[in-house]
């Protein structure tokens, strides 16, 4: 299997923020597996670079507060890691895929390091406390998923 897909990124209000060509590779009841190259320049996140061409493998959920990209090396296509997006979860339809961004984010290094990122960010968006739990929660099951070696982490580089 293999479709053409557009990612749609928003805000947390709804607003398009980036949108991008993916191809689905894997439909599996709520998810979805993308592969979409990085179509933007160098990007020194200063924990990673993401560099124009690099393969991400994307995890989208329709049931889920996050997504998972599987992020691989331009060239010799090595892991450089996981970036989980913490998100409304995604809408399909249509040849697309849409998402609400919460800011929380965390990166995963192949030794299964974390590091979670923009907390201040999550901390000062308007949104409900319904769904600012829901986001924790979503962390820690994450966290879990990365602690227990689950797919996508499963990855022995």
């Amino acid at each position: 299997m293999s479709e053409p897909i557009t990612v749609i990124k928003n805000d947390h209000e709804g607003k398009e923020v980036w949108r991008y060509e993916g191809m689905v590779t894997e439909r599996r009841g709520n998810s979805l597996v993308i592969e979409a190259p990085f179509n933007m320049g160098e990007r020194d996140l200063g924990y990673v670079v993401f560099r124009q061409g690099d393969r991400f493998v994307e995890y989208h959920y329709t049931d889920r507060w996050y997504s998972i990209s599987e992020v691989h090396t331009v060239g010799d296509d090595s892991l450089k890691g996981w970036y989980c997006n913490f998100q409304r979860p995604a809408i399909t339809g249509n040849g697309t895929i849409e998402a609400d961004d919460l800011a929380l984010d965390m990166f995963v290094r192949p030794d299964r390091e974390m590091l979670v990122l923009d907390e201040d960010e999550f901390e000062a968006l308007d949104i409900s406390e319904a769904e600012r739990a829901a986001v924790l929660a979503a962390l820690d099951e994450v966290q879990s998923m990365v602690e227990a070696g689950e797919r996508p982490f499963d990855t022995k580089e």
